[in-house]
């Protein structure tokens, strides 16, 4: 691949990333940056080498400079996390536990959960934000979950998503351990 074309995909990644980040719409960024819907989405599809100023503008509506929009010696943003950095933030002495395994800002936070409850215990979450989701997937067991008062049994290998902006619970009333993984997105600060 020739360097002209490492860069046309590293300025597509960059700029879907930072608008993103920005929480951006192309109509948006459009109207900041002073260039057309149409040049953005060409852009952001790696299909056009744009002018230098063109790339300026782009740079400085979205608040970064030309090397990082242009760096494409970092490539796609891979961070590793090894399982011992994984964070338990929750435990009790019959074994039930909650691990942090990874997370990120996409545009908001986003974070990906390990849980296991052991038989008759539970775990109560207050409301979080407005528009924050989970996804859960029970891998073992099953998951009592209860959403503003009203009980949800989630079997093995069923999932399930919810508006976690009320109280919720995650129980285990059954007599098997429950194992579950779970992801939380949370919208970003405006």
């Amino acid at each position: 691949m020739s360097d002209l074309e490492l860069l046309t995909q590293s300025l597509a990644r960059s700029v879907k990333h930072w608008r993103a980040v920005r929480g951006f719409t192309l109509d948006v960024l459009a109207a900041r940056a002073g260039v057309s819907r149409g040049m953005l989405i060409q852009i952001e599809q790696a299909r056009t080498n744009p002018s230098l100023g063109t790339v300026v503008k782009i740079g400085d509506a979205l608040g970064v400079s030309i090397t990082t929009l242009l760096d494409y010696e970092k490539g796609p943003n891979v961070h590793i996390v090894p399982a011992e950095q994984a964070v338990r933030l929750w435990h009790t002495d019959a074994g039930s536990y909650n691990r942090l395994l990874a997370g990120t800002e996409a545009p908001g936070p986003l974070e990906m959960w390990d849980w296991r409850l052991m038989p008759g215990e539970s775990s109560p979450s207050d409301p979080h934000p407005a528009g924050t989701t989970e996804l859960l997937h029970v891998t073992a067991g099953e998951l009592t979950l209860t959403v503003d008062g009203v009980e949800h049994r989630v079997p093995t290998g069923s999932s399930v998503h919810f508006e976690a902006n009320v109280p919720h619970t995650y129980g285990n009333t059954g007599d098997a351990p429950m194992e579950m993984v779970m992801a939380v997105s949370v919208p970003p600060v405006s």
